[in-house]
């Protein structure tokens, strides 16, 4: 029986697509609060602000991971 082993990154739920969204939209939802299309509170504003830095803070976290996985770092001691 041979299993296969299964990428993390196949399976990686958060992705750059989910981050260019939350992007888009808090820049298409600032440029419609500029000219005076909608009217929302900017707390709605941060709150995209924040999801989006949650998000890249977590792809980076798991690309570090994968990298420092693939990457053996030695470090020289300094004697």
């Amino acid at each position: 029986m041979i299993k296969k082993k299964i990428k993390f990154s196949k399976i990686n739920p958060v992705r750059y697509e989910f981050f260019v969204l939350i992007g888009f939209t808090i820049a298409v939802g600032a440029f419609g609060k500029v000219l005076g299309i909608w009217n929302f509170s900017s707390d709605w504003f941060w709150f995209f602000v924040g999801i989006g830095l949650i998000i890249e803070g977590i792809i980076a976290l798991f690309k570090q991971r994968r990298f420092d996985r693939k990457y053996k770092i030695v470090e020289k001691s300094q004697d």
